[in-house]
């Protein structure tokens, strides 16, 4: 079913204006989706240092759009994403997962745990996760500042079906904030490039104080969330 109420309304026409730049070209969009759905990311510490990292996507708009019997929850359809190619990596088969990108993630120094995070937003999620983690630890960032600082995503891989968004590649979008100096070294060695107002991700995170016990939380502005203590 095409979603034309949903392609024609004011919010996602709203949405998709974002997009456009009137100061330089914009190369690299991915097609739309009124009907998206969006992953969770829960992080959280209780005070004996307990930790959960839990992130939960049932894929696409409800998923498979079934339920479990009365249980009331939407089943995934991450199936999609095989490949039909039966010499593909990720070919269909019984008893095998398909190839995705949840990754609820926890850090830990001296065998205790440390960084309890994660990173929403399809691919994005490890490419982000690097970049909090060289935030953390090479350039000494509080657990907030990790998740704010400008952020590069390469757009363009091939799918996991074999299907390939862009050819060559791809291309980077690199966020507004990364210095002048780093976006024409980028270039100078090869990679297409592109500055965005705004990449995709969704950061949350908690911080355990290895020397105090201390919590410290983080949740970045690009996405809906929040930080709360006790």
């Amino acid at each position: 079913r095409v979603p034309v109420d949903e392609l024609i309304s004011k919010t996602y026409a709203a949405e998709r204006r974002m997009l456009i730049d009137p100061r330089r070209a914009r190369t690299g969009l991915s097609p739309g989706d009124p009907l998206r759905g969006d992953t969770t990311y829960l992080a959280a510490v209780d005070g004996e240092r307990n930790c959960v990292s839990l992130i939960q996507s049932i894929y696409q708009h409800f998923g498979s759009q079934m339920v479990a019997g009365k249980l009331g929850f939407a089943l995934q359809n991450r199936g999609s994403q095989f490949s039909l190619d039966p010499a593909h990596p990720n070919r269909l088969e019984p008893h095998k997962r398909p190839f995705h990108t949840i990754i609820p993630a926890f850090v830990t120094r001296g065998g205790k745990p440390w960084l309890v995070f994660g990173v929403m937003g399809a691919d994005m999620q490890p490419q982000g996760q690097a970049q909090v983690l060289v935030n953390l630890l090479d350039f000494g960032m509080n657990v907030q500042a990790a998740g704010e600082a400008p952020r590069i995503e390469h757009l363009g891989s091939p799918t996991p079906t074999g299907r390939p968004e862009v050819e060559g590649g791809g291309m980077l979008a690199v966020e507004v904030g990364i210095p002048e100096a780093v976006f024409a070294e980028l270039q100078r060695r090869g990679h297409a490039a592109a500055w965005v107002e705004r990449n995709g991700g969704g950061y949350q995170g908690i911080l355990i104080d290895p020397a105090t016990g201390a919590l410290q939380g983080g949740s970045e502005p690009r996405s809906d969330g929040c930080a709360a203590g006790y």
